[in-house]
């Protein structure tokens, strides 16, 4: 007897340190980032109080049209942070992080979530075996990697086939980033699709439907909230890539919408010029902002994708 309580005594024990450490864990988490986003904001608000910073940057400058240019060329919008007059548009910016994101996941969302329905709905075990693993693999690979891949390869090929006047452009950065975007959402939507439970596969196929039209009308709508999240996780990595776009989108500051010229993101800014920029400057304090605004921006996405999962999984349940 005093064995066994001895043994229910160290299983109590070993369950709580445990428990204890994985309390820790989550809450020492919460605090890095925390403290991550104070020092970025710490960095970036001195950009509206201090006379220097105010003088040559000016809350206007950073989203208001300005008159840049030349009275034949005018310029509203333009980021020339280094040069006789500094300009600091953040419009040139945010327009090429939302054309690159928007290709990114016009083409990785179809294409993950086509192989994670064929993996874990029509594919033989063998064929599971080998697709989930070589798909998942591709997220190991350095981004780079695959941005070195596609300055070099694909943006030839793509220029090729599409006589894009320019070689680099958000079109080439798009499909790069898809690469690092795609095994993100299939891992996620595979997972909630083989989680859902075979009973309801089989009273499908009971009432004569097909496993096409069970996959379509049963498993895709259960499944919905987790294919969710991992579209919502996808484009905040699309968002937020900095390799990636940095090589292969051209690096040009430029307010257009079209998707096939040169282009340039927030990270790959932030990546570009912060370790060369003057300590304290009004300069540094504005890559300081775009960090905070790029933090916000994922932020925001996140809640707003997690609020919508929950309504998506309370519907199912017939919850209100």
């Amino acid at each position: 007897m005093e064995l066994l309580n001895r043994g229910f005594t160290w299983r109590s024990a070993r369950d709580l340190i445990i428990a204890r450490f994985i309390r820790i864990s989550a809450w020492l988490s919460i605090a890095i980032m925390f403290l991550i986003l104070l020092f970025i904001a710490k960095e970036a608000v001195p950009l509206f109080y201090e006379t220097e910073a105010v003088a040559e940057v000016g809350w206007s400058r950073l989203f208001l049209p300005q008159n840049y240019g030349t009275p034949e060329a005018p310029l509203k919008y333009s980021w020339h942070p280094v040069s006789i007059e500094p300009k600091y548009s953040l419009a040139p910016l945010l327009l090429g992080t939302l054309k690159v994101t928007i290709i990114a996941m016009i083409f990785s969302i179809p294409i993950s979530l086509a192989a994670a329905i064929y993996t874990a709905e029509f594919a033989s075990k063998w064929a599971r075996e080998t697709i989930k693993p070589v798909v998942e693999l591709l997220a190991g690979f350095p981004s780079v990697v695959l941005g070195f891949f596609a300055l070099i390869v694909l943006a030839s090929w793509v220029q090729d086939l599409f006589d894009f006047e320019f070689r680099l452009n958000g079109i080439v950065a798009g499909l790069a980033l898809s690469l690092a975007v795609v095994p993100i959402i299939f891992t996620v939507c595979e997972d909630a699709l083989s989680a859902i439970p075979r009973k309801l596969r089989e009273a499908s196929w009971a009432l004569g439907a097909t496993r096409a039209e069970t996959t379509l009308r049963v498993v895709l709508p259960a499944a919905m909230p987790g294919i969710f999240a991992g579209v919502v996780l996808g484009f905040g990595r699309a968002i937020g890539e900095t390799m990636i776009v940095l090589m292969a989108s051209g690096n040009a500051a430029i307010t257009s919408w079209a998707f096939t010229d040169s282009t340039r993101t927030i990270p790959a800014t932030i990546a570009a010029e912060l370790a060369e920029v003057v300590f304290g400057s009004p300069h540094y304090r504005v890559l300081f902002f775009l960090g905070l605004l790029l933090f916000l921006i994922t932020f925001v996405l996140n809640s707003t994708g997690s609020w919508v999962i929950s309504r998506l999984r309370n519907r199912l349940l017939g919850e209100s």
